[in-house]
C-alpha cells in the first residue's frame, strides 16, 4: 500500500481540518503519515481517538512568504519534510494545502523532475458533462515554450488514463480559434509538435469548449490555464446562485423535487470534491490542495495522491515521454 505524507501545518484550516482529513483517510484504509508539530498533531489525533505516525517538523512556510527563499531557509518546514520523505522513498507522494508556491518549490527542488521532463505542470481534473476534463498547466509555469506544451500534452494524457479511465484521451490545445493558423507563435509551433507527439491530438480548443466535451485534456500555459480554471469556477457558482434565486419562488413541493439534482450539480462544481491538483512530471507524486480545504477536501486530495502512486503515474509519464 502506498504511503502518503500529509503536510499537517499547511492551509487556512490547519492543522485541525488537515488532521481530520487524515483520520478519515486512515479509516478508509489509507497509509498516512502526518508531518508537522508533533505535540499539536498528537493532541488533535487524541480528540479523534486515533493514532497515526507523525514526523515532527518545527517550521512552516507561510502563505505570504517567498516560496523559494522559504524552502532554502527553512529545511525543517513541514512541506519540505514531506518532499524529503518522498525523495528518500519513505512515502510515495505528499499532499499539502499550504502555500502553492512553497509546495511546488519543495517538490521541484527536493524531489526533482522525472527524467526527460523539462517543466513540471499543475494538472487539474475539472468536472464536466460526461467524463471529467484534465487541464494543464493551471499555474506552475506562467511562461512556456512550445516543447513544454507538447510535453504537457503527453503528461496530461497519462493523467486522463489514470483518473478518468480513458484508453486514448483526446488532447486539445487551448487557443482563440479552431484553425491551425490561430494564436501566437507559441500555439502555432506547439500545434505542430503536438501533432507529432504519441497522443490523440484533436487540434485547437476554445475556452467555451471546456464543458462541451470536445477534448479530454486541454493544454495551455500556467497563466492562461489558471485564469480559465478560476473563471469557470466563478461562472459555475454564478449559475448555481441564479438557479437558487429562481428556486426560491417555487412552492415547497416543487422545490423538494428539484433540490436533489441541484445539490448534485453543486457537488460536481465544488473544488472540495476534486481535492487538489497534481504537480505532474516529478519523481514522486505531489498533490496541492486548496488553501481553504476542509477535512473532506483533504480526504479527497489524499485519495488522488494514493491513486497516482498505486497506478504508477510517475513511471507511466516517464515511459511515455521517453517514447517521444
Amino acid at each position: 500500500m502506498a504511503r502518503i505524507a500529509l503536510d499537517a501545518m499547511g492551509g487556512d484550516n490547519a492543522p485541525r481540518e488537515i488532521v481530520a482529513g487524515a483520520v478519515a483517510a486512515a479509516e478508509e484504509g489509507m497509509d498516512i503519515v502526518l508531518v508537522g508539530d508533533e505535540v499539536i498533531c498528537k493532541d488533535l489525533l487524541a480528540e479523534h481517538g486515533a493514532t497515526l505516525p507523525v514526523v515532527h517538523a518545527s517550521e512552516v512556510i507561510g502563505m505570504g512568504e517567498d516560496a523559494g527563499k522559504g524552502v532554502r531557509e527553512k529545511p525543517d518546514a513541514s512541506v519540505v519534510r514531506c518532499a524529503r520523505l518522498v525523495r528518500h522513498g519513505e512515502a510515495a507522494g505528499f499532499v499539502s494545502a499550504g502555500s502553492t508556491g512553497a509546495a511546488m518549490a519543495a517538490a521541484s527542488v527536493v524531489i526533482g523532475r522525472a527524467r526527460g521532463v523539462q517543466r513540471a505542470a499543475l494538472a487539474t481534473i475539472f468536472p464536466t458533462p460526461g467524463n471529467a476534463t484534465v487541464v494543464l498547466d493551471t499555474g506552475a509555469n506562467t511562461e512556456v515554450k512550445p516543447d513544454h506544451l507538447a510535453q504537457f500534452g503527453v503528461m496530461g494524457a497519462v493523467v486522463a488514463e489514470v483518473y478518468v479511465g480513458l484508453d486514448t484521451p483526446r488532447v486539445g490545445l487551448l487557443n482563440i480559434g479552431e484553425e491551425q493558423a490561430k494564436g501566437r507563435s507559441l500555439e502555432k509551433t506547439a500545434f505542430t509538435m503536438l501533432e507529432a507527439a504519441p497522443i490523440n491530438f484533436v487540434g485547437n480548443i476554445e475556452g467555451r469548449d471546456l464543458a462541451a466535451g470536445k477534448a479530454d485534456v486541454i493544454v495551455t500555459d500556467g497563466f492562461t490555464g489558471n485564469v480559465l480554471l478560476k473563471t469557470a469556477e466563478g461562472a459555475a457558482f454564478w449559475v448555481i446562485g441564479l438557479a437558487m434565486e429562481a428556486l426560491a419562488t417555487l412552492e415547497q413541493t416543487h422545490l423538494e423535487a428539484v433540490l436533489p439534482a441541484l445539490r448534485r450539480v453543486r457537488h460536481l462544481t465544488d473544488s472540495e470534491s476534486t481535492g487538489g491538483a497534481h504537480l505532474v512530471g516529478l519523481k514522486g507524486v505531489a498533490v496541492i490542495a486548496h488553501g481553504s480545504s476542509s477535512g473532506t477536501a483533504i480526504l479527497n486530495a489524499l485519495t488522488l495522491a494514493r491513486t497516482g502512486a498505486e497506478q504508477d503515474l510517475v513511471g507511466r509519464v516517464a515511459s511515455r515521454l521517453a517514447a517521444r
